[in-house]
Order: structure tokens, then sequence, then C-alpha cells
């Protein structure tokens, strides 16, 4: 007869599998629905600004520089700046901008996905589409990361790299180039 069965705990990297799974579903599901959806060409807001290319534009502007808040933010938090220790503000100040920054670029995402669907006429095109969907996979893995316990040390930092990574590629890719190519489009 045999001893008890000893069953091993997941090693602490696996434990990444499930907050990245659901990311990735969440990146594919909406490259589908893009992909699939017949665009309407327009949605029924512009949030005050003379277009949905202005609204689009100003709002991913926005989202990069708070992205920007956010990297140094949690640069503090980590003590990877040399500002000394983090007062107790810079947590819920780091949260608050994440949530603002979301909030930001839903309406971004909804004319994208909605008004012109994933498109692919032009690498930038493609390698934006691609982001978009990326941004918000990274998005939903990062909260699930923030709810998994004993994760490497090195999975809160990579997941929220590619976060911000994901966020100023989409910036660069849409406002970064129309504005380098075009110039403004007013508000």
């Amino acid at each position: 007869m045999h001893g008890p069965r000893v069953t091993a705990a997941p090693a602490r990297g696996a434990r990444l599998l499930v907050p990245v799974g659901a990311g990735a579903a969440v990146a594919v599901a909406l490259g589908v629905y893009g992909r699939l959806h017949t665009p309407a060409g327009k949605v029924p807001y512009s949030l005050g600004f003379s277009s949905l290319y202005a609204m689009k534009i100003w709002l991913a502007v926005a989202a990069g520089v708070l992205a920007i808040v956010q990297l140094l933010g949690a640069l503090w938090m980590w003590r990877k700046l040399p500002l000394g220790a983090p007062p107790a503000w810079v947590g819920p100040a780091h949260r608050a901008v994440g949530l603002l920054l979301v909030l930001i670029t839903l309406p971004v995402a909804y004319a994208c996905l909605y008004a012109l669907g994933f498109q692919h006429y032009s690498a930038r095109v493609l390698a934006h589409s691609l982001l978009g969907c990326l941004f918000y996979g990274a998005f939903v893995t990062k909260l699930l990361t923030l709810r998994t316990t004993r994760l490497p040390g090195w999975a809160l930092p990579v997941v929220g790299g590619t976060l911000f990574t994901a966020v100023v590629a989409v910036v660069l890719t849409s406002a970064g180039y129309t504005l380098a190519t075009t110039g403004s489009p007013g508000f």
C-alpha cells in the first residue's frame, strides 16, 4: 500500500496563466468582434469635439499623458525613482489615474470598434488594431494579476510594463501619427 497522495502546489509562475489567459481571451474577442462587425462609419457622439477623429486624437493624447503619470507612479511605488519612500497617497493616486486612463479610452475604443472595425489596410493601421486589442487584454490581465496571490515578483512589473507599452504604442500609431503627418484636427 502506498502512502497518502501528495499533490504539488502549482508553480508560482503557473498562477499567471489564468490572468494571461483571460486577458488573451478579451484581446481576441475584441479583435474578432471588430473584424466580423460591419462598421457603422460613425458614432452618435463626439463628446463636444468637432469630429469623431478630433475626439479620438485628443482623448488618445490624454491617455498617453496619463500612461506616463502611471509609469512614474509605479516606479515611485517600486522605489525606482530617487525620491525616497513614496507617500501614502501615491498608491491610491496610481489606481485613480489608471481608472481615469481606462475610462478615457472607452469612448475611443467603442468608436474604433463600432464605427471603423478591425482594419488592416496598412501596416500602421494593422498594428494599431492589434495594439488596441492588446491594451484591453493587458488591462484585464493586470487587474487579475493584482488579485492573484503568490505570484513571482516579476509578474506585476511585466504585466504593468506590457500595459504601458500597449497604450503608448496605440497612441503613437493613431494620434501620434496623425499629429505628425497632418497636424492638429482642432477641437
